[in-house]
């Protein structure tokens, strides 16, 4: 029997750029449909079709700050959203990426996101005494998700 993978390893891709301090991805649903009931004429029988409108959640992309390319990186995304005093391009600044899962260091599969924007980006609270890991959450809506074997 084949040993399942471990959801530890993996990297982010966004454009050409790896951001391998990425610490957690959220939201890789390959896609929903919303469901019609639609009942029978002179029956009690319901049917249950398919709307037709595919819709993805956004990805929620964790990582912690620290002081690297990647910072710079993902503040030049953020950038060019969302630019403070010149107005920034929005949903026009689009990116391809993906997440690449890895085991034991080899790439077994990737899911591509297409025409991907900075919905938001945040940082986690600062606290005085506190030993917590300053963390970055960037959420961006995409046109779709693929998953590539």
């Amino acid at each position: 029997m084949p040993e399942p993978y471990r959801a530890n390893e993996f990297v982010v891709e966004i454009g050409t750029v790896e951001s391998p301090s990425v610490s957690k991805v959220s939201g890789l649903s390959l896609g929903e449909t919303d469901t019609i009931e639609v009942q029978e004429g002179g029956t009690n029988v319901v049917r249950k079709v398919s709307s037709g409108v595919v819709k993805f959640q956004p990805l929620t992309i964790e990582r912690y700050v620290d002081g690297s390319q990647e910072d710079r990186n993902f503040k030049a995304f953020f950038e060019d959203m969302f630019k403070h005093g010149g107005g920034g391009g929005g949903s026009t600044t689009r990116r391809d990426g993906a997440v690449v899962k890895k085991h034991f260091g080899t790439e077994v599969f990737r899911i591509t996101f297409y025409g991907a924007w900075v919905k938001s980006a945040s940082f986690s609270d600062l606290e005085a005494g506190s030993a917590n890991l300053l963390k970055q959450t960037v959420v961006l809506e995409h046109d779709g998700l693929e998953w590539i074997l």
